[in-house]
């Protein structure tokens, strides 16, 4: 799980400037492969079905838990730079109440760091899925 999240904005400022200060996306992709393999281990009891995320090409779980009003992602993929989005995905929606999670814009994030632009048609098709499961999950939290 990521620290308790400050101001949101300043998150994402600050998540912005760690992709900002990498030079070429070589270098973007290798952090990005860095913040994957920084997540805690996935269990493998939690490698079911209904935590997989459908549309994508490779493995992905994502489980997102209410902890004391506040989401809890985790998640894992066996492809090192999807594990990296799941990651991304961690930065921007961990610690975060659900109404919080669910004004955060995921493209105009994605936008600012460059990375739609540099992602396979497939990975982003599998990012969109990833976000749209998080954001069903943080609106049932907020119901």
């Amino acid at each position: 799980m990521s620290p308790p999240m400050g101001d949101l904005q300043t998150d994402i400022d600050e998540l912005v400037d760690e992709f900002e200060f990498l030079g070429d996306w070589e270098e973007r992709y290798r952090y990005l492969i860095e913040l994957g393999q920084a997540l805690p281990a996935f269990p493998d009891a939690e490698r079911t079905e209904d935590r997989k995320v459908k549309g994508c090409v490779s493995q992905v779980w994502v489980v997102v838990d209410n902890q004391d009003g506040r989401l809890n992602l985790r998640g894992d993929s066996d492809a090192h730079i999807v594990k990296g989005l799941v990651a991304l995905m961690d930065r921007l929606y961990t610690g975060r109440t659900p109404a919080e999670a669910l004004s955060i814009d995921p493209k105009a994030v994605l936008g600012r760091i460059g990375l739609a632009e540099h992602l396979s048609p497939q990975r982003s098709n599998g990012l969109a899925s990833m976000i749209k499961r998080i954001r069903a999950e943080a609106e049932s939290l907020a119901a």
